[in-house]
């Protein structure tokens, strides 16, 4: 029912099938969530491993890579064994043909942008730059996930998973390689 509610919150009452706001908003909206979709985060993350490799950052490219990629097969196999439908409360508006548990795109853009904003934290010293940084990876996983659901394709549960995930995903992935690190520093 929570689920229910929050999806609604997004829709006209007297309309089901039309979103809040102006036409130009729902438009928007479309467009951010391309944010999180394969084709600009496989973009994203080959132009920032070129960048690496060129600055011959190899241990920071196979950790990005490494990270994005195994969080890709986690999602992927937690929609395999969910299996959850689409929300069937409201019109989707947007077609999409896989399973809705986790959301993918809540997952990945966590995934990428979290990981890519802990390469940039480990190679900047400015504070303000590191705060900065982050809080832009934060409000672009929020943005995806919250279209996800403007959307009418996830249920905020979907999102809420995909978030968990994600965000987990990075961190596991940042303490290992800083685990990593300390134990060669060792040596």
């Amino acid at each position: 029912r929570i689920d229910s509610a929050l999806l609604l919150l997004f829709r006209d009452p007297s309309d089901l099938s039309t979103p809040i706001g102006p036409k130009w908003f729902s438009q928007a909206v479309v467009e951010i969530t391309t944010l999180g979709g394969y084709p600009v985060l496989v973009t994203l993350v080959a132009v920032v491993a070129g960048f690496l490799i060129v600055s011959r950052y190899y241990g920071a490219a196979v950790f990005m890579l490494a990270s994005i990629i195994s969080g890709t097969i986690a999602s992927h196999f937690l929609k395999l064994v969910y299996d959850r439908p689409r929300p069937d409360v409201v019109d989707h508006l947007v077609e999409i043909h896989t399973a809705s548990f986790p959301s993918g795109h809540a997952t990945m853009s966590a995934v990428v942008y979290l990981t890519l904003a802990t390469l940039v934290v480990r190679l900047v010293d400015n504070m303000a730059v590191r705060i900065y940084v982050i809080a832009v990876a934060i409000f672009l996983t929020f943005a995806v996930g919250m279209s996800r659901i403007y959307l009418g394709v996830h249920w905020p549960s979907d999102v809420a998973a995909g978030w968990a995930l994600g965000a987990t995903w990075a961190c596991l992935s940042w303490l290992t390689v800083s685990g990593l690190r300390r134990l060669r520093n060792r040596r």
